[in-house]
């Protein structure tokens, strides 16, 4: 019979056999001895993956899908409030871009906020921002009203986009990072389908507009209110029901708060299971935090908030993430210029094709030289268009699928790059065709291979950044990205009367420079949270 003393080396040799696997025996044992310090990405393995992390899909997707449909809302009512609100398509272009521009500020300031304050409350806060004006917009009696209302909105929108990323990736184990991501991101799919059908469902249906005092409250007023009902919604449940992002809390030195976190995942993840969570301290980065003792005010303290909150972009363009930060600023400044010049004027352009029939370049000059793009009519409303247009949000799918099930075998900067470039060929034919059939089937084409570059770039620019600074760089890029989302829609709205195949070309352009950009930037498959 072999003695303890024999057996200690074959033991020994049996745990060395499994040192890369990181599994709940081998803590145990370990943690039977003394107390275990885990790191981040060790104390998010523990935890395991199950429950938990589809029921925060879900959440953090339905956050996700509610800003697409507040986006795509001002798109799809176009086609009809555009003669309520007396609207010429350089107004279309402004108000387009309104919802950008609220984005471009909300989108650095409330990341900013995130990074100090935290992921949780920020989202709060943008969320019901986000549905509260776009709801009250839908009262609005003229052009400008609508106008700044919707660009309210778009800062609510702004500041939860990047923050539904960060703290959605901040409880995702190292391994199932990039397809979860890539779920998350299809959910902005399921917005834009959603704010499709929801278009086609109530816009045509004149016949639930009312009389609310002296307003006239048309089916396009009705479908703004229920685009706001996501946000609302989604405000709600992370008020009431949502864990701060544990990576957050140990970068603020609350090591019980995230512990919490911890078993709250642990037991969500392992219910059913003989499993214990036993996890009793966490590797800490250090923290730097205000406090009051060190200065001689309260106003000297929140002064040092302030400038605390402006240092991310320095560290953003310091020399370790200049070359990073700048071929990033490029991409999403080529990807939204393209994409939102043209994504959102899509009704408008399907409209012009359903009345005159043709490609869309050949439609708009029809329209530009025979009656002008003042005179369009509004009603009775062409229920074919809102079809078309479900149609090409859901042609997302297949993209958002081969995302899914590609990004952890590809990688993102591979996909990334692909999807750009052929988002530019895919544009350039919608100009080359020339009959309805044909533009429908190239904005499918467009429609399902340019949600790849987004889910890819949603990927890339959350790895590539530190905790510190994610929330903060993710909502400069997506300033970036706002800014030329705005031009977009500006030039687009100046020029498509005048000459459509100048616009179209130029969006082309702009995939291909983006596409060339993504080829320097470094590989980040199943790269470790920093």
């Amino acid at each position: 019979m072999m003695s303890l003393r024999d057996r200690e080396p074959l033991l020994r040799e049996e745990e060395a056999e499994s040192e890369g696997e990181f599994t709940s025996e081998r803590k145990k044992a370990r943690r039977n001895s003394h107390p275990v310090t885990l790191t981040f990405e060790e104390a998010v393995e523990e935890t395991g993956f199950g429950t938990f992390h589809v029921a925060l899909l879900v959440i953090c997707g339905w956050a996700n899908a509610s800003d697409a449909i507040e986006i795509m809302c001002v798109s799809f009512l176009l086609p009809t409030a555009r003669c309520d609100l007396h609207l010429s398509t350089a107004d279309m272009g402004w108000l387009t871009a309104s919802i950008f521009l609220g984005m471009m500020i909300g989108g650095y300031v409330w990341g900013v906020l995130a990074d100090l304050k935290g992921r949780q409350k920020i989202l709060v806060f943008s969320l019901a921002v986000n549905g509260v004006f776009g709801a009250v917009s839908s009262l609005a009696y003229n052009y400008w009203q609508f106008l700044l209302l919707r660009f309210i909105s778009g800062i609510g929108v702004g500041g939860s986009l990047p923050v539904i990323f960060s703290y959605f990736s901040e409880f995702q184990p190292r391994n199932k990072r990039g397809c979860m991501v890539s779920a998350l991101a299809t959910f902005w799919m399921a917005g834009n389908i959603l704010a499709a059908g929801l278009a086609w469902l109530v816009i045509p249906r004149t016949s639930l507009s009312f009389q609310l005092g002296s307003l006239h409250f048309q089916s396009w007023r009705l479908f703004v209110m229920f685009c706001s009902i996501p946000s609302l919604s989604s405000a709600l449940v992370y008020a009431l029901g949502m864990p701060e992002s544990p990576r957050y809390l140990m970068q603020a030195g609350r090591e019980n708060d995230a512990l919490r976190v911890f078993r709250r995942m642990f037991y969500w993840n392992n219910r059913g299971t003989a499993r214990s969570f036993s996890v009793e301290r966490l590797l800490m980065p250090s923290a730097e935090k205000c406090s009051i003792k060190f200065y001689d005010s309260r106003a000297d303290c929140f002064s040092h908030q302030i400038m605390k909150g402006l240092d991310p972009i320095r560290k953003i363009l310091a020399q370790k993430f200049r070359v990073t930060s700048i071929l990033l600023s490029i991409i999403f400044f080529s990807i939204s210029f393209g994409y939102y010049g043209l994504w959102m004027w899509f009704p408008e352009l399907l409209k012009r094709i359903e009345t005159s029939g043709g490609s869309a370049c050949s439609s708009i000059q029809n329209s530009s030289s025979d009656e002008g793009a003042e005179n369009l009519t509004c009603y009775p409303v062409k229920t074919v268009v809102y079809k078309e247009g479900f149609i090409i949000a859901a042609a997302n799918l297949p993209g958002n699928i081969f995302t899914i099930l590609l990004m952890d075998l590809l990688g993102g900067k591979l996909l990334l790059c692909a999807s750009l470039f052929l988002s530019g060929v895919s544009v350039f034919f919608i100009w080359e065709v020339t009959t309805k059939i044909q533009s429908l089937i190239v904005s499918c084409v467009f429609s399902a291979i340019s949600v790849i570059a987004w889910n890819s770039l949603d990927v890339i620019g959350l790895e590539l950044y530190p905790t510190q600074l994610r929330s903060s760089a993710l909502g400069l890029f997506t300033g970036v990205s706002r800014i030329a989302s705005i031009l977009g829609n500006i030039v687009f709205g100046q020029l498509v009367d005048m000459n459509c195949a100048v616009i179209i070309l130029l969006v082309a352009v702009m995939f291909f420079i983006g596409s060339l950009a993504g080829l320097k930037l470094p590989n980040t498959k199943h790269i470790e949270l920093s």
